[in-house]
């Protein structure tokens, strides 16, 4: 029971901030959330938003067996992929997985950019 409460939580506050970074001006947090997001969902490497023309230029991992975390890794395939959206926070949101490895990662992404703690002030304020 507690578990399924945090998860939502998580996947609450992920949702919210999701729509409150894509309604105002997108400063580097907001960048970063959205690059982080894209590069879970994707598994993609060197991706750039570009939020006038609403496109997505991407480098897609194609295979995961080249990759070894103990040594510095000069060849991993990857295929350009270069994507348009209508709206980028139902976009982000089409993103969001929820099994708990994500969820993990989620949780930890929030942590890491503070957003946590400033959706909690602007939500006391409110």
């Amino acid at each position: 029971m507690k578990n399924t409460d945090i998860k939502s939580r998580i996947e609450n506050n992920i949702y919210s901030l999701i729509s409150s970074t894509c309604s105002q001006r997108i400063d580097d947090k907001s960048r970063a959330l959205h690059i982080a997001i894209i590069k879970k969902h994707y598994n993609a490497t060197d991706v750039t938003v570009d939020y006038f023309r609403k496109r997505l230029d991407m480098d897609l991992v194609i295979d995961d067996t080249f990759y070894d975390p103990n040594t510095i890794n000069t060849y991993i395939p990857t295929f350009k992929a270069n994507f348009y959206y209508l709206d980028l926070q139902d976009f982000l949101k089409s993103c969001i997985e929820r099994d708990d490895r994500s969820i993990a990662f989620y949780a930890s992404l929030l942590r890491s950019l503070n957003f946590l703690d400033e959706h909690h002030k602007l939500l006391k304020t409110a």
